[in-house]
């Protein structure tokens, strides 16, 4: 089957407020979160067109509806290319009394790593009546118990921080059950930290205690809040938008700089390579200065946040490294050789010495590239990014996927000037 094309022509480039959607990372842990506390749905659900919702919020809502059914027979709930969703919505359909439900997804989905999340449930939960049958992937079935045993969940952390993450909003929904605190325990490093310090603040500004100490997160108690807390935009999504914007003097607006987001890191990381970002009124942002020298970033603290990084790399004037990259092939596609890929279409280079990728930037640019999607919606966003930052038309394979996260980016593009062609 032939793919889509998309031309990409950056010639054109005029400023403007750029506006990314709603951060999905918020938006699931928020959703979950809302649907436990009796503040379903969240106002922005109705406030946000449908079309400009993230595709991995449209599954967390599925999923959230699917549980908020009385019990009965088997419930179908299709997980799409959703990894967060699919973990979190495990949890959620384990904890929920009486809950039967069957999950699938796309097959790269089925790919990626789930075993320590599954296994941390049957510990914890196996006892007390749990059912989690795999299918080869698909499907993954649940029947949840209408009792527990030892409040507490212990997963390996070193794999993925979701799993965690999962765990902790089950806590929150057994803690609400049974008024008795509920942990997790980590064993090992941590990877990601910042997405599970994300699920703690979200935890804790719809109203529950969270404790925490080495290794362990503890749900110990629940006031309601005042009111319903407000959803910032997606820093992940910012990430191209600002980059963009520094290029065609533009800026970006829902940039809330007080976000837990671990992608706000991009602040802070483009200092290094002679950038600065400017914070205006009503969270909008701006990016100025000239860049002069490379980055340095880890995967271990924003691994959704590289792919942008290194389309940075590709026009600085000095190589760049980025550390702790293995966490990127266990991605939506393997991100790292993406990267590796995307560099080399532009004429840099690229060099892997264990977790530690060193980007060369090309000593010219070239007159034209192209890049293959795989499916994978950073990998298409970073190469349009590229484009735009380069001055370089750009064909590529596979744009759709940017509903993911995304559904507005193209818009976005034609907003600053990009001229967009099948």
């Amino acid at each position: 089957m032939s793919k889509t094309k998309l031309q990409v022509d950056p010639s054109h480039l005029v400023p403007a407020v750029l506006t990314p959607p709603i951060s999905k990372s918020d938006a699931q842990r928020a959703m979950v979160l809302a649907h436990l506390t009796g503040a379903w749905p969240l106002p922005v659900l109705q406030e946000e067109p449908e079309q400009f919702l993230p595709a991995d919020v449209r599954v967390i809502r599925r999923g959230i509806e699917t549980l908020r059914l009385p019990p009965g027979p088997v419930r179908d709930v299709n997980c799409a290319d959703g990894g967060a969703p699919f973990r979190i919505l495990v949890t959620q359909a384990a904890v929920t009394p009486g809950a039967h439900v069957r999950l699938t997804g796309t097959p790269r989905l089925g790919e990626r790593p789930h075993g320590a999340l599954f296994d941390s449930l049957r510990e914890a939960l196996g006892p007390s009546g749990l059912v989690l049958t795999e299918g080869n992937p698909w499907p993954v079935e649940i029947h949840a118990p209408t009792k527990t045993g030892e409040p507490v969940f212990r997963v390996p952390g070193a794999q993925s921080s979701q799993y965690a993450s999962s765990l902790l909003l089950g806590c929150a929904a057994l803690y609400l059950r049974e008024r008795r605190p509920w942990r997790v325990e980590i064993i090992g490093p941590l990877t990601s930290a910042g997405y599970l310090e994300l699920t703690v603040s979200w935890l804790r500004r719809f109203g529950f205690t969270v404790q925490e100490s080495e290794g362990r997160l503890e749900v110990t108690d629940y006031r309601a809040p005042e009111r319903t807390p407000a959803m910032p935009g997606d820093w992940s999504s910012l990430g191209y938008l600002l980059l963009i914007a520094w290029h065609t003097g533009g800026s970006v607006e829902r940039a809330d700089l007080s976000s837990a987001h671990p992608d706000q890191a991009l602040v802070r990381l483009v200092e290094r390579a002679g950038l600065t970002t400017v914070a205006g009124p009503d969270n909008t942002l701006r990016m100025t200065g000239k860049a002069k020298d490379g980055l340095v970033a880890s995967g271990k603290e924003c691994p959704d946040l590289l792919p942008t990084l290194a389309a940075l790399a590709c026009v600085l004037p000095r190589p760049s490294t980025l550390t702790d990259v293995g966490v990127l092939r266990l991605k939506e596609s393997d991100r790292l050789e993406g990267i590796r890929t995307l560099v080399d279409a532009f004429g840099g280079k690229t060099q892997l010495e264990g977790e530690t990728l060193t980007i060369h930037p090309p000593t010219s640019h070239p007159s034209h590239f192209s890049m293959d999607s795989k499916e994978d919606h950073r990998l298409a966003m970073v190469a349009a990014t590229l484009s735009v930052v380069s001055g370089v038309p750009l064909t590529l394979t596979g744009p759709e996927c940017v509903e993911k996260s995304f559904p507005g980016f193209w818009r976005q593009l034609e907003r600053a000037g990009v001229r967009l062609t099948s």
